[in-house]
């Protein structure tokens, strides 16, 4: 199973990106998507942005990601 994670662009150099993931700065790779501009909102796979998404749709995803976290760690 594979899992990308939804994150927010917030620097680009080149075809590097610094993103924004649920708090954490990761480094990755955005050539395999076009006119990604920062602010934009990305799903990241494997060090690799590999889509745009809709700010909404990330945001949803992030929610239900802290409400699974939070699910966890009643246990």
């Amino acid at each position: 199973m594979c899992l990308a994670v939804p994150g927010r662009v917030v620097k680009i150099e080149d075809k590097t990106a610094i993103v924004d993931v649920m708090g954490a700065s990761a480094e990755v790779s955005v050539e395999l998507i076009r006119n990604v501009d920062i602010g934009d909102y990305v799903l990241v796979h494997a060090g690799c942005a590999i889509q745009r998404i809709d700010e909404d749709e990330a945001l949803d995803t992030i929610k239900l990601f802290k409400e699974l976290k939070e699910l966890v760690n009643e246990k």
